[in-house]
């Protein structure tokens, strides 16, 4: 195993992990905790 494999296999897992972290903050499930999040400075304490 080289450099090349390693820096292959590298791109490779950020890849998955940036595409994980794009599909959990899509994700229908955690789309009423952003909209409460976003909300936030608008509201009057």
């Amino acid at each position: 195993m080289d450099i090349n494999d390693l820096r292959a296999i590298v791109t490779t897992v950020s890849l998955l992990v940036f595409v994980g972290i794009v599909v959990w903050a899509w994700s229908k499930r955690n789309q009423a905790d952003f909209e409460e999040a976003a909300r936030l400075p608008f509201k009057d304490d």
